[in-house]
């Protein structure tokens, strides 16, 4: 989920005065579904606090993510560049080097040209380091290389070694007589995993998480040492929370820019106690009302110091939805009627709608106006329209001006966008989606997920087949011939030929 919080676009002419700038906060969700808030249409699982926010502020009904998993969608977020022109964005080890360049443009970077402070705190997953990777010494490169003055994060995911917190390229906690080892290959000799130890495990794995077990959790990776830094997972959330809250107090005097990327609800889902049972849909419903009300926590130390009359928030999610993620957390069982995907197909891993279409929605109290937008808006477009709202003359290829969109001023957003899903891509213009040719597998069966794959072209009218079940690629051979230019034009050639799918 994302929140931006920002001033006025039409700011004072006296541009170095850091009081006549606005603050600017992003909280980023991680894997929260189309489906799974109230103000997109949940009756079964509440999210008060999200909803009030929603409601008073512009809701997006077609917000995108620019990947259907999480590193290439913080990529694109970040840089303003879609992620399927980077080679490496994607799913990261924790081990991964940083794969935003030291000499490449960031919202920070951007926003630092304009005497902001700058912060991080949450998921980072974007790789640390230049490959040489010393754990018990400052890692550099880290978020401070691109443009964070402060950082407070983890690595990679909550489900992946390291687990531990970094703070300004420093493991937090670490006592130098235990150094810390991490592998994504090989064991270290006598260290417990989820094959070899069932009997400590309290949370059982499905698949791909059998490796490293810390804190009665099985991760993927292997790691040894480090254990007066290792983090409790039931207090993530109040820990990533209070970094946020501590941050904004620290700078209300601003201007700041925080990117808060909370956890929930990535697997594992660890709700504090307070949390536990609270909804009555398993882990992943608890995880999502906590992540709710982390959010009116946030909100309200906003309000106590004074600084939402001067913050936009905008709210989003890095992809959408998954519900068996490789632990036996009876996010299936017990999911019931609720429907995380909303009314879209796929989910997480998926070219299909749910993969990528998303909570979103822009907040700025006494300065947009309450109501819903269906322009078509994208995260990567974050970057260029936030340098507008700054009045920085800072662009990037992909990243497209839609403030005056984001600010309800005008429902002009996007006429097209290109989607990925780990590194297939799709197009969708106007109301149009057409997913090209893509060889692999229907369904993810591990997660029950279908991924949009087919020898065939595909062709949906999102207006009318919002869950694109009547594949139109035959009956619309001119619309088809159309997409597929404008997808050429944007990403090259297809890799099968239009006249062997007998299109002309």
């Amino acid at each position: 989920m994302l929140i931006i919080a920002v001033g006025c676009k039409e700011l004072p002419k006296d541009q170095d005065n850091p009081d006549s700038k606005p603050n600017i906060v992003v909280i980023y969700l991680d894997d929260l579904g189309y489906g799974d808030v109230g103000f997109n249409g949940s009756k079964v699982l509440k999210t008060p606090n999200m909803d009030r926010l929603a409601n008073a502020g512009l809701r997006f009904t077609n917000g995108y993510a620019t990947s259907a998993t999480c590193t290439p969608s913080r990529y694109g977020l970040l840089t303003g560049k879609y992620p399927w022109r980077e080679k490496d964005a994607k799913i990261l080890p924790g081990t991964a080097p940083l794969i935003i360049g030291a000499d490449q443009m960031t919202i920070p970077k951007m926003l630092k040209t304009k005497g902001y402070h700058t912060g991080v705190v949450g998921k980072w997953h974007l790789g640390l380091g230049d490959g040489k990777l010393d754990w018990n010494s400052k890692i550099v490169p880290s978020p401070n290389e691109v443009g964070f003055d402060y950082s407070f994060i983890m690595a990679a995911t909550q489900d992946r070694v390291p687990t531990v917190y970094i703070k300004n390229g420093h493991v937090v906690g670490l006592d130098p007589k235990d150094p810390i080892y991490v592998d994504y290959d090989k064991n270290f000799p006598g260290e417990p995993t989820a094959l070899d130890h069932p009997e400590m495990l309290r949370l059982k794995w499905d698949h791909g998480h059998n490796n490293s077990i810390v804190n009665g959790i099985p991760r993927i990776g292997f790691m040894k040492g480090g254990k007066s830094a290792l983090w409790k997972d039931e207090q993530m959330a109040d820990t990533f929370l209070k970094e946020a809250e501590d941050y904004v107090t620290a700078q209300k005097d601003g201007p700041f820019f925080l990117y808060y990327a909370m956890q929930q609800p990535h697997v594992p889902r660890t709700p504090n106690p307070r949390f536990v049972g609270k909804t009555g849909l398993g882990a992943r419903g608890d995880v999502i009302a906590e992540a709710d009300w982390c959010v009116g926590e946030f909100v309200r130390i906003l309000d106590k110091q004074g600084l939402l009359d001067n913050t936009l928030i905008i709210f989003t999610s890095d992809n959408g939805p998954v519900l068996n993620d490789g632990y036996r957390d009876e996010a299936v069982e017990k999911n019931g009627d609720h429907t995380p995907w909303g009314p879209f197909r796929g989910g997480k891993y998926s070219l299909f709608d749910a993969g990528t279409h998303v909570p979103f929605f822009t907040y700025w109290k006494g300065k947009i106006q309450p109501g819903i937008s269906d322009a078509l808006v994208c995260q990567v477009d974050l970057l260029s329209s936030l340098a507008d709202l700054v009045q920085s003359d800072i662009r990037t290829q992909d990243s497209e001006d839609l403030m005056d969109v984001f600010l309800g001023e005008s429902q002009q957003g996007r006429s097209d966008l290109v989607l990925e899903a780990t590194s297939r891509t799709a197009y969708r213009k106007g109301d149009w989606v057409m997913i090209p040719p893509h060889k692999g597998p229907a369904v993810n069966k591990s997660v029950n997920i279908e991924l949009g794959n087919s020898e065939e072209y595909q062709l949906y009218n999102l207006k009318v087949d919002q869950g694109e079940l009547n594949n139109l690629a035959t009956s619309q051979k001119e619309k088809l011939q159309e997409m597929i230019a404008g997808y050429d034009q944007i990403v090259g050639k297809t890799e099968i030929k239009t006249e062997a799918l007998e299109l002309k």
